[in-house]
């Protein structure tokens, strides 16, 4: 008798409760999969039906097309994409109702998204299509034009997660974004795995994955195209509940972009600190390692290590003029800037700049078109930069010949002008520099060092030396 009731006490628990996983094929509830019928409304059920099941997997099978409009995640749910499916964004703007940036709905709309959930994964041999190009508008040479935004930008975001915890993307094919691709908001305990993220060159704001105030976040093995930035760690004012970018490892990857392959900063509000890049890849970027503070948040304790980068001036579209390692602290540009307004303060016409310090670049091999730029609107706004073993060979592919540094979007002058230099330190302070070398192939070389705010700790020098040699401080003043 009891073998009996144990035997149906199984049959009847759901199969999560039994460490097997429970299957929503989304073609189970409506979804045709045909490439045009609009699919949201059937996966959307899948997805509703899975969490508030307990959880389980939301499967896409292959060989099919899934055409869909916004999409919500829920908690316990792994969205499944098998090999040779594909989820593809509505071409339709009108059905995106809803500000990837909340109240500020001049940046974006939401495609798929969720806020406050928990245990969301996705998986899977399959691709998510943001459709990008159905968004843009006249083709040019170096990019597209952007339709006319009225109230709201109509591009959909790809994924918005937003406060979420526990969330894992391992092994899918994410491509053609037509504004930001991965954006993870106030997220904690984040694994990015393996995945292929390949948006068009030519798509402005085309960011790859932008981490914005998000705390032990992991991301490795991928290959990551974009227009803009390849990765970015931020904080911006939308989200301010959320509080400090920090704990951040981005270990083995590739990336080209045509802005900044890795940045840092740009709208940051808050604290962004102990982060790690190493064993990285850079391929035909604008600009390779990049911290770009514009407003009062600080970033502290960042490390780059062994990382090869090759950096090329593609276009005047982006901001950057090929600088391999990019340090900056400079308060953003205020009155009617397109880069100004939801970045202040509420309230306030202009802002300020906070610290940017402990900053330390290990083992940098680089090909540039220019040289390395470090500076501050104040001498000690930027400090404690330490360069050990880099080394750069300045070669120009192009018509552009370097010596224009890009402190864009800033207050004031947005260009340092002046020669090549291996490196060039607008103004800072306790820069340390042990083990630089530059290789001048073509370009309009100036020297190896330039600047004010050299630490004399640093005569070890720029160049190999012969034991008993001494070495020069590289110490210039503008």
């Amino acid at each position: 008798m009891l073998k009996i009731l144990l035997t149906i006490l199984t049959i009847l628990l759901p199969l999560n409760l039994l460490g097997q996983t429970t299957i929503f094929n989304v073609m189970d509830y409506g979804a045709k999969g045909d490439g045009k019928s609009d699919d949201a409304a059937a996966i959307q059920k899948a997805i509703d039906k899975c969490s508030y099941s307990g959880g389980g997997q939301v499967f896409f099978p292959p060989g099919h097309t899934f055409v869909s409009g916004p999409l919500k995640l829920k908690s316990n749910t792994d969205i499944h994409l098998d090999v040779n499916s594909c989820l593809k964004a509505n071409p339709d703007e009108s059905i995106y109702k809803l500000s990837a940036f909340g109240k500020n709905e001049g940046e974006g709309m939401l495609w798929i998204y969720s806020d406050g959930a928990a245990n969301i994964s996705i998986t899977g041999k399959g691709t998510i299509d943001g459709n990008g190009r159905s968004f843009m508008g006249a083709e040019l040479s170096d990019s597209y034009t952007l339709k006319p935004v009225t109230t709201f930008d109509p591009r959909p975001h790809v994924l918005t997660l937003i406060g979420v915890d526990n969330l894992t993307i391992r092994d899918v094919t994410i491509r053609n974004g037509a504004y930001w691709t991965v954006h993870l908001v106030g997220c904690n305990d984040v694994v990015v795995d393996g995945i292929n993220l390949f948006n068009n060159l030519k798509i402005r704001n085309g960011d790859g994955i932008d981490i914005d105030h998000s705390r032990n976040v992991r991301i490795s093995n991928c290959h990551i195209t974009s227009g803009d930035d390849c990765i970015c760690l931020k904080n911006r004012r939308e989200f301010e509940q959320y509080g400090v970018c920090k704990d951040i490892v981005v270990t083995n990857c590739v990336m080209s972009s045509r802005s900044c392959a890795i940045k840092i900063g740009s709208e940051n509000m808050d604290s962004i600190s102990n982060v790690l890049f190493d064993n990285c890849v850079i391929k035909a970027s604008n600009r390779g390692l990049g911290i770009q503070n514009r407003d009062e948040g600080t970033v502290t304790d960042v490390t780059f290590s062994n990382i090869q980068l090759d950096c090329q001036l593609w276009s005047d579209v982006w901001w950057g003029k090929a600088e391999p390692i990019y340090v900056t602290s400079y308060p953003r540009a205020n009155g009617n800037n397109k880069d100004a307004n939801w970045r202040f303060p509420k309230g306030k016409t202009e802002g300020s700049c906070g610290e940017v310090s402990r900053i330390f670049f290990n083992n940098i091999t680089g090909v540039s078109e220019n040289g390395c730029f470090i500076g501050g609107d104040t001498k000690d706004k930027v400090n404690h930069i330490y360069i050990n073993n880099v080394n750069l060979l300045l070669h120009s592919r192009g018509q552009y010949q370097g010596g224009i540094y890009d402190k864009r979007p800033c207050r004031g002058e947005g260009f340092v002008r002046d020669k090549v230099y291996g490196i060039y330190v607008d103004q800072s302070s306790d820069v340390e520099i042990n083990g630089l070398k530059v290789i001048n192939d073509g370009v309009n070389f100036g020297g190896d060092v330039k600047g004010y705010g050299i630490s004399a700790d640093a005569r070890r020098g720029a160049k190999d030396m012969k034991p008993g040699q001494t070495a020069p401080q590289y110490i210039f003043m503008k």
